[in-house]
């Protein structure tokens, strides 16, 4: 009796070890990197999602959109992310190398929209600023002030060079890294819309695409442009310690820190949620996660998280993630992505 109770708990031991080497070798949570400016979206919705439902609280990295998407595309596994958030539409490029590591199902969302805004610190005058500004206040070469179709280096240190109407202040602009998707899509929404304002350099697309985008996306780095990390906290941080400086970054952190900064008018529009809605604020974006289909049902509770954030109680107009600064989607494009989510529809790009 006594030697069959000894084994018994031999085997009992034996098993709990097993499992505990299971766990250890799996993951009980999602593991989200990412954006961030979606950052503050998904954390809200994980929270919510940790407090509602069986399952524990995502852990979420802001590793900014490129950086995110690196960490997905590298393949599937426990030790890789199952969502990468991303304030802009995955690349192509990021899409071949994610099927070509094995990442071949991957479920697009699309959750809202968002503005970028430049903002300065309520202490100064809010700036009207144009798109054609911007390119020549932060592009690394520009047309010569002289005239003529020639670039140079861009020679501007002050607003009031740039445009008569603007201060002469130092052109002082602190502003996300290249891996953010916000720089993406500052650069293709404000400064290329100010770089095609002039026709030599917009006739340049079509007989030479590289260069066209060469001189419209590129950022000067002479110190003019501060590259401020992905923390979009610290940004703000540093508008109030220094009221000549603009700092870049999502219409979300505008909204939720309104006391203490204020956003630029571009091209006579003020960056509000109701101009970044119906699309007359001209530097606004649509925002996406991402999802890897290989790993729902291995990884528990991502079905369900995404049933969380595609519900109109989180992304809907009236929505708690609208209280956060999102701008949410029209009604089809919110039925279309629950229904992606929903049905795990892989993502498909030609």
């Amino acid at each position: 009796m006594l030697k069959k109770s000894v084994a018994l708990a031999a085997a009992s031991l034996m098993m709990a070890s097993v499992a505990g080497t299971t766990l250890a070798a799996g993951r009980d949570y999602i593991s989200i990197v990412g954006s961030s400016t979606v950052y503050p979206f998904a954390t809200t919705v994980a929270e919510q999602f940790g407090k509602t439902s069986r399952f524990k609280t995502p852990k979420i990295e802001s590793t900014g959109s490129g950086g995110g998407m690196k960490l997905f595309c590298a393949g599937i596994g426990v030790k890789t992310p199952d969502v990468t958030n991303s304030s802009r539409r995955i690349k192509k490029s990021e899409y071949q190398k994610c099927q070509a590591n094995g990442v071949t199902d991957i479920v697009e969302m699309k959750i809202g929209y968002d503005g970028i805004v430049v903002a300065n610190s309520k202490k100064t005058a809010q700036l009207e600023l144009s798109r054609k500004d911007l390119f020549l206040a932060l592009a690394k070469d520009v047309p010569d002030p002289k005239g003529g179709e020639k670039l140079v280096a861009n020679p501007y240190t002050t607003w009031k060079e740039v445009n008569p109407a603007l201060p002469a202040t130092p052109i002082e602009v602190l502003g996300p890294p290249p891996t953010s998707g916000t720089r993406d899509a500052f650069v293709e929404l404000a400064m290329e819309g100010g770089c095609k304002q002039f026709p030599f350099i917009k006739a340049m697309k079509k007989k030479d695409k590289k260069a066209y985008k060469g001189i419209c996306h590129t950022v000067r780095e002479d110190g003019a442009y501060i590259e401020a990390g992905e923390n979009d906290n610290l940004i703000v941080q540093k508008l109030e310690a220094n009221p000549q400086a603009l700092g870049i970054f999502g219409f979300s952190f505008l909204d939720q820190n309104s006391d203490k900064i204020q956003g630029s008018r571009v091209d006579g529009t003020n960056p509000t949620f109701e101009e970044i809605a119906d699309g007359s604020y001209p530097v606004s974006r649509p925002l996406y996660f991402y999802v890897k289909k290989a790993h729902v049902g291995v990884i528990p509770g991502i079905a369900e998280y995404l049933a969380e954030f595609s519900n109109d109680r989180a992304w809907g107009e009236d929505g708690y993630l609208a209280d956060k600064g999102l701008i949410p989607a029209p009604v089809e494009e919110r039925r279309q992505f629950a229904r992606a989510a929903k049905e795990l529809t892989p993502l498909v790009m030609d």
